[in-house]
């Protein structure tokens, strides 16, 4: 299962405020006004980010390569009547679009589980036009705790044994075993907000990673940030407070040269 069907399970329950409260908003932030831009979504998933860019204004192609995902947001088309075109199709392989279409390609927390990431970005930069941005938000790299290399996690998190948690959490150091490890993981998914638990797979990689195939694909680094729960989304969910000081994500707008 990708994560576009998470997104598509907690869209359902309306549970989904890590997007919502703060990789979301930070994202829409630093993409910045589209009005009349041609924008294309990687991994649209059911088209939630797709739809929020054309109701800024923007002309919207979503793609994904779940026929189940694109049916759903189609249906959400149907409905809300937005312009939004959608495919079925895989990010490393965009033959449907000519060279230089686009004036934005953006992709939201999906490039760490594109195992052909390099094509994927290379793909996003065929498409965009001269000083057309790629814009796209993954995992924090320097913080994943997931992955696991040669039986033991590329890092975790050791608590401090306190007996209030909360206070055992500001205490909490990360153990890094093996950052460099390029890896392949499988993420469990069991928190109380899923109707049932399931997996995903996803890839751990370093800055340097992300960042050479950026550059062989003539993409240059404008902005970087590394987001922080809205107010709002730590009233209401006391799980994202420690992302005030720890990263989740991290976003990264490039422009084509």
């Amino acid at each position: 299962m990708r994560p576009q069907s998470l997104g598509r399970i907690l869209l359902e329950k309306g549970k989904d405020y890590f997007r919502d409260m703060m990789n979301g908003p930070a994202a829409f932030k630093l993409i910045g006004d589209v009005r009349g831009k041609h924008v294309l979504d990687l991994s649209c998933g059911e088209g939630s980010n797709a739809r929020i860019l054309a109701g800024k204004g923007a002309i919207v192609v979503g793609v994904d390569f779940s026929e189940k995902m694109i049916e759903l947001a189609r249906k959400m088309e149907k409905q809300e009547r937005l312009s939004i075109e959608y495919h079925v199709a895989d990010a490393t392989e965009l033959k449907m679009f000519g060279n230089g279409r686009f004036d934005v390609v953006t992709c939201f927390m999906a490039l760490m589980d594109i195992e052909r990431f390099e094509n994927a970005i290379s793909e996003a930069a065929r498409v965009l036009k001269k000083d057309g941005r790629f814009v796209f938000s993954v995992t924090h790299p320097c913080f994943e705790t997931g992955a696991k290399a040669n039986g033991k996690p590329v890092a975790e998190w050791k608590y401090a044994e306190e007996k209030d948690a909360a206070e055992a959490e500001k205490t909490a150091v990360l153990e890094v075993h093996d950052y460099f490890a390029q890896t392949k993981c499988e993420v469990s998914w069991t928190m109380k907000r899923l109707a049932k638990p399931f997996k995903t797979t996803s890839f751990h990689r370093t800055l340097t990673d992300y960042f050479r195939a950026l550059h062989r694909s003539d993409l240059l680094i404008v902005r970087l940030m590394e987001p922080k729960p809205t107010r709002m989304g730590i009233a209401k969910h006391a799980g994202l407070a420690k992302h005030t000081r720890i990263p989740h994500s991290l976003i990264v707008e490039t422009m084509k040269k």
